[in-house]
């Protein structure tokens, strides 16, 4: 039976792996992708816009959004050179089209945000969330797929 996750980055770094079919947390290390098994449900959560190392610029950059929606794709953990001496370690996943969805949307709705301290939770970068999470997160991110665009007048 399938789990499912919530993965933490900003919204520049989830984008950099839609494009190259893989996710990374916890700045590149191995121990929490080895929780992930294919058939696995992943949805990121990116709280800024952009990676930034200073609180007040990441307070000013702020996002607070689901950015990305897949499933793991076969195959195990494998680590990469990125260059500068940085070798994270990644997972294959195949994305789903969907769209970013303000976390203001679903906050009431999300049984993993009831409790204390919610937030403090999404510090570990990787947390397992319930079924029923991941179904009303995913419905909200493909309604927003699938809304018109509007015509310009």
């Amino acid at each position: 039976m399938s789990r499912n996750w919530l993965a933490v980055a900003s919204a520049d770094h989830v984008m950099r792996g839609r494009r190259g079919g893989f996710m990374q947390v916890c700045h590149g290390q191995p121990g929490p992708l080895a929780r992930l098994l294919p058939g696995d449900r992943i949805v990121y959560y990116s709280p800024t816009h952009r990676y930034l190392p200073s609180h007040s610029e990441r307070v000013k950059d702020r996002l607070q959004a689901f950015t990305a929606l897949g499933t793991v794709a076969n195959g195990d953990a494998y680590q990469v050179d990125s260059g500068a001496g940085f070798n994270p370690w990644r997972r294959d996943v195949v994305w789903h089209e969907a769209e970013a969805v303000p976390l203001g949307l679903l906050i009431t709705e999300l049984d993993f945000m009831q409790g204390p301290n919610w937030g403090y939770r999404l510090r570990r970068g990787l947390i397992e969330i319930g079924a029923t999470d991941m179904e009303r997160i995913a419905e909200a991110m493909f309604t927003a797929v699938a809304r018109p665009c509007r015509q310009a007048a």
